[in-house]
């Protein structure tokens, strides 16, 4: 019996988890309360995640591989759209569970449009229903399940919400059963498979989606010129340097702020994250330039990190 057990417990467990849905319903948010830390950028604004980014927990015997994705969207309307929806639809290759992820009682064309991306896969699919402790009338839940549990056989239909952490364990534990055995793919204390220049990058850009709102224009990215390690008396330092790409100069005068005041929070804020993230003190230089036409310029789009391929 003991050496039954033993065995037992001895066997490991690793596979890879899509987080799908349409922009801003919480995919980054969910993943970010998952894993207990910050790893995907976050702001009100739909479309803030871009890339596909891992976010690998390991507890346990088991290894499971997040794999978070830029919201699906219908319109296409520049290159870096078309990206965006090409990065969504590659990670539901070789996967072993889908979390759809719908905004509380809401189902739109583009919940539909996720939902037909889905419609080939084999693999367990759970769907999530956020921000659920935004509805008021729990009454009005029961008709809405039972409509959306009409549109496929999922695995399970789970209201939660990923910011205030209710019914996320019950969610994980779901999940770690849907996990196939297997050797772990990553280091144990690893969490992501993406660079530190690219997780300064995207700290930056989401403090400037925070911080100018409506003001934001999407044609902005971020590109890391300098990562510089170095070791002082009072401990490490790290120099970054970026830049701010703009598409149009009246573009520019918005991310720098009256004197600058905006830029300097910008960074501000980012340094902080930064320091956090790093566990470094930070040397933060920020610039902004205008490059024209690189969000609808596949090119350009591949220079800045952006990989088709």
């Amino acid at each position: 019996m003991n050496a039954e057990v033993s065995e037992t417990s001895d066997v490991t467990r690793c596979g890879y988890v899509a987080i799908v849905g349409r922009p801003n319903v919480g995919k980054s948010t969910l993943l970010n309360h998952i894993l207990g830390q910050k790893l995907s950028i976050t702001s009100r604004r739909p479309q803030t995640t871009r890339h596909q980014v891992l976010g690998i927990k390991t507890e346990n015997n088991t290894q499971t591989i997040f794999v978070d994705t830029p919201g699906m969207h219908k319109v296409e309307k520049r290159a870096i759209n078309r990206y965006m929806n090409r990065a969504a639809t590659s990670a539901l290759t070789g996967i072993d569970a889908v979390v759809f992820v719908i905004d509380r009682l809401q189902w739109t064309e583009e919940d539909q449009l996720v939902l037909n991306k889905l419609s080939h896969l084999k693999c367990p699919v759970i769907l999530a229903l956020n921000k659920v402790d935004r509805v008021q009338d729990k009454a009005e839940m029961m008709p809405f399940l039972q409509e959306i549990a009409a549109k496929r056989d999922f695995k399970a239909i789970m209201p939660l919400s990923a910011l205030n952490g209710h019914n996320l364990k019950e969610l994980e534990v779901l999940i770690d059963d849907l996990m196939p055995e297997g050797i772990h793919f990553f280091p144990e204390d690893q969490i992501t498979d993406r660079s530190s220049r690219f997780m300064a990058a995207e700290l930056v850009r989401e403090k400037i989606m925070r911080q100018l709102g409506d003001e934001l224009p999407y044609e902005m990215t971020v590109e890391v010129e300098e990562f510089q390690h170095e070791m002082r008396p009072k401990g490490p330092l790290l120099t970054i340097s970026a830049v701010i790409l703009v598409e149009r100069p009246s573009q520019k005068a918005i991310v720098i702020g009256d004197k600058g005041s905006r830029l300097r929070q910008i960074g501000q804020d980012a340094r902080l994250d930064m320091e956090k993230m790093f566990d470094s003190k930070i040397m933060l230089n920020l610039w902004v330039k205008v490059k024209g036409g690189w969000s609808d310029d596949d090119r350009a789009l591949k220079s800045l990190g952006y990989d088709f391929s």
